[in-house]
């Protein structure tokens, strides 16, 4: 297994060194960019905001017109065959009134920490009863919404080979079962797989999907070498998008997690200004706009809107806020 381990390591790593050479003097040719956002009503409450009022103001202060929603478990079924959708309603139809398309992930791995999103109850059930509960809720959350025309695509699972977060054992087997089951629930809409833009092949999850959703970051924080900026072009993301489109025949990859968060050791609202700024400020987000720009994607959804509401409304630097709304203005 461990032999196994290094051999597929190594693969990537040359896989990747041969996507950064090839990219060095390619020019991506560009498209015009269409800026969304991820938001979750959890991480918005966790940072001390009104949920729905930072929610609205990116509509009708960013004129944000995609969005990406998550259907978190714990939320929707907080109790055995007891559901609540009141909130997740009420995003749709906001979401709905203001004219933006949503991508809806379905799952148990959803945006956020800590990623798997299971609610208490079924935690400790057996694996095939969870997995049993898990397809009930999505079932229930596809056929509620599956009528809702400005729900544009289902992403099913988070970044599902990029093992992060406090997740039970991963299952591929099951996951495909998953993505089979949300086709036949609904085959009008595209299915949306999501993976690691600097730490993944894209392969495995190229070839489940119709759409290859990406992250994109450029600086990042480890405990064990600090602070970190991906030493790659924009083209890398552009030459590796034609690669595995030419070898899965995914149509399309798009960018689902685009880096507008300040990343260091702790959770933003934990950490100062000063350790905030060294990985993310009003300048760092003009210049990730434009290098995703650069990538050549259509499409591109923020990561941080929470984060920027926050900095406004609690800390008093509109300055990130402003930015954005330069960027969704252009």
């Amino acid at each position: 297994m461990r032999k196994r381990k290094l051999i597929k390591r190594i693969v990537y790593i040359f896989f990747a060194a041969a996507i950064i050479y090839i990219s060095i003097d390619y020019s991506a040719p560009k498209e015009k960019m269409s800026f969304g956002v991820t938001f979750s009503k959890p991480f918005a409450e966790f940072m001390g905001l009104d949920w729905k009022e930072a929610y609205l103001s990116a509509f009708k202060d960013l004129q944000v017109k995609k969005i990406r929603l998550s259907s978190y478990w714990n939320e929707i079924e907080p109790s055995r065959e007891v559901f609540q959708f009141d909130d997740l309603d009420w995003q749709i139809s906001e979401a709905k009134k203001n004219n933006a398309d949503i991508i809806l992930v379905l799952g148990q791995k959803q945006p956020r920490w800590p990623e798997c999103h299971i609610p208490d109850w079924a935690k400790n059930l057996p694996l095939r009863d969870r997995q049993d509960k898990l397809m009930n809720l999505i079932k229930t959350v596809v056929d509620r919404y599956k009528n809702e025309k400005n729900i544009v695509a289902w992403q099913v699972e988070n970044e599902f080979f990029f093992h992060f977060g406090e997740c039970p054992e991963y299952d591929t087997d099951f996951f495909d079962k998953e993505i089979s089951y949300v086709r036949s629930l609904d085959d009008s809409r595209p299915i949306i797989i999501s993976d690691s833009g600097e730490l993944s092949s894209w392969y495995r999850a190229a070839k489940r999907a119709d759409i290859l959703g990406t992250t994109m970051y450029r600086t990042v924080y480890n405990e064990k070498y600090g602070y970190f900026v991906y030493p790659i072009p924009a083209s890398f993301y552009t030459v590796k998008a034609e690669l595995i489109k030419a070898i899965t025949g995914v149509k399309k990859v798009i960018v689902v997690e685009l880096q507008g968060e300040a990343w260091g050791p702790q959770m933003p609202n934990e950490m100062t200004m000063e350790e905030q700024l060294k990985s993310m400020n009003s300048e760092k987000l003009k210049n990730i706009a434009e290098y995703a720009r650069s990538a050549g994607f259509s499409e591109s959804y923020f990561w941080g809107v929470e984060y920027w509401y926050w900095l406004k409304k609690i800390k008093g630097e509109p300055g990130m806020w402003e930015e954005a709304k330069k960027i969704f203005g252009e």
